[in-house]
């Protein structure tokens, strides 16, 4: 693939093999589809190979910044347009084509609607091919470069909560400070952030990993409602189903724009950071992030965030070894996976 106009049919795709890739998190599927919808009324927007760029072109990177369970989010399409509409004017070189932040549900097609109105191209590179937490661990390892200035404009909300800005600062401090925006507006706001070359990309990116999720949520919709879904998933993946039951202990608290919680089935316990951080079956880790483990409803095979998740409900849980996962260069630095740790007080490192 170098070049390829994409279809509300590749949106469909996208977004349920980035429901599962997401891990958790990276939004809901109707979200998505949502999304997708309002992505082709304004055009057609296009996905194009790291390949067909300069090494020295720029791309900017869209994302949604917030926490899935709050009910009051809301982003709109004109607010996404104008976070790069911003970016534009704030970084003081061409911006040649957009990349998404993660793959997930709502989140591997972060940019196409911004691609049908602006005209920009979607790379096939996200920052990183599974969803997760923090700002910083979507940043490409851009948090390792001494004296990194920061750049990420946002928008969201709606009435008394509308807002919209940027701010330019340490990487850490950017995050953090639209992390707390996400928050004043409701739950979410849409944001433009960290421009880079080519060649960065290149070396820290999850390249390929919009296609990986295409064509697993192809996989998916080819076979029949049911737990064969499941098996499905897991076989193209190279993991494993690891329990399927209902689930006895759920708990969810909003925590600093994140959703932090916890979630037992039978013997088997998951902790969530947004996106699943760990499984445990009998005292035993089964998977530990960036290993991809995922929830899915064990009678109709379809995915479930971690939101999603209630008391009673039959769910089985898979897990993915990273090392089958497309990454970013993030998920391989301890100092990043070291900070979950106090969140959901297990080990990670």
């Amino acid at each position: 693939m170098t070049r390829k106009i994409l279809s509300l049919d590749d949106a469909k795709k996208a977004v349920y093999g980035g429901c599962i890739l997401g891990g958790g998190g990276g939004g809901w599927i109707e979200d998505g589809l949502e999304k997708s919808k309002l992505a082709f009324s304004s055009g057609k927007p296009e996905l194009i190979s790291i390949d067909e760029l300069y090494a020295e072109d720029y791309v900017t990177c869209v994302s949604l910044v917030g926490a899935p369970s709050s009910k009051e989010t809301h982003v709109d399409s004109q607010q996404l347009i104008n976070t790069v509409k911003r970016m534009h004017k704030e970084f003081d070189k061409p911006i040649k084509a957009l990349m998404t932040n993660e793959n997930g549900a709502s989140t591997t097609i972060n940019g196409w609607l911004q691609s049908a109105a602006t005209g920009l191209p979607v790379l096939d590179a996200p920052s990183n091919g599974r969803a997760h937490p923090t700002g910083s661990m979507g940043s490409m390892n851009l948090s390792e470069i001494d004296d990194y200035i920061s750049i990420q404009t946002f928008a969201g909300g709606k009435a008394h909560r509308k807002v919209e800005g940027f701010v330019s600062a340490s990487l850490d401090l950017s995050s953090s400070t639209v992390r707390s925006v996400s928050v004043q507006a409701g739950g979410m706001v849409g944001a433009c952030r960290n421009p880079v070359n080519v060649n960065y990309i290149k070396e820290n990116a999850a390249v390929g990993g919009i296609t990986q999720a295409i064509e697993l949520g192809e996989l998916f919709l080819s076979v029949p409602k049911g737990p064969e879904r499941i098996e499905a998933v897991a076989s193209y993946l190279k993991g494993r189903v690891i329990h399927s039951g209902a689930v006895s202990h759920f708990e969810l608290n909003e925590t600093g724009g994140f959703d932090v919680g916890f979630v037992q089935i039978d013997d088997l316990e998951l902790t969530f950071w947004n996106e699943y951080m760990t499984v445990e079956m009998y005292g035993q880790r089964k998977g530990t992030f960036p290993d991809l483990i995922m929830t899915f409803n064990a009678e109709t095979g379809m995915p479930l965030v971690s939101a999603e998740i209630r008391k009673g409900l039959k769910v089985a849980v898979i897990s993915v070894p990273k090392e089958n996962l497309r990454l970013s260069s993030t998920m391989f630095n301890e100092k990043l996976l070291k900070t979950i740790e106090p969140i959901i007080q297990k080990k990670i490192i």
